[in-house]
């Protein structure tokens, strides 16, 4: 935890603190069924090699639970490197177009992108899409597919807007090669911000 930059939120957003009561109904049950294949993916991290794709409106709970499974799988001493796809993409961006010293802070911090036990990069299509971004990003994920690193990627895009936003090699990666996680519901956290009025 002293390592990671998701040492003070997971305190917040974990398995202990996971509430059901913001789903209603058919929401509810599906998002025990997505908490139990988040368990599942935990539990056989280090035997079967496995990729999430977390997908629904903002705010369904999918950082929330990308959250609970890093917590788990740090406090097992796995290493995880969380992101915003902005967070991302700024950082290739400016490692590959912001001159020397950039470009050294970059080889400092590249090898955790492809080397952590699980990558999580979240809101994936909120970043400015240009041509190097996909270009970035296919070379990540392939990467670390070829290596057998687990991603978690979290998107608010369905997937036929995933094939049009990223090239056809890019999205035949995340929806051949990731579990794909729906999440349903209203957006917590405008519930959450009409019960403090």
């Amino acid at each position: 935890y002293h390592q990671s930059n998701l040492n003070e939120v997971l305190k917040q957003e974990n398995f202990d603190t996971f509430s059901y009561n913001w789903y209603d109904g058919d929401d509810r049950d599906s998002m025990r069924r997505t908490v139990a294949e988040a368990r599942l993916f935990i539990e056989n991290f280090d035997k079967q090699f496995q990729n999430l794709l977390l997908l629904g409106a903002v705010g369904t709970g999918k950082t929330f639970l990308s959250n609970c499974i890093a917590k788990e799988l740090m406090d097992s001493c796995h290493s995880v490197v969380y992101l915003t796809a902005f967070q991302l993409f700024d950082m290739l961006s400016k490692a590959a177009f912001g001159g020397e010293r950039s470009a050294q802070n970059y080889q400092q911090t590249y090898p955790y992108l492809f080397d952590c036990d699980l990558l999580i990069i979240d809101d994936m299509g909120t970043e400015m899409g240009t041509a190097f971004t996909v270009s970035a990003l296919y070379n990540l994920i392939n990467n670390r597919l070829m290596a057998h690193r687990p991603m978690i990627v979290n998107t608010n895009l369905l997937p036929d807007e995933l094939k049009k936003r990223y090239s056809p090699a890019v999205a035949s990666r995340l929806l051949g090669e990731f579990k794909q996680l729906r999440f349903f519901g209203d957006d917590i956290r405008m519930l959450k911000s009409r019960m403090q009025r």
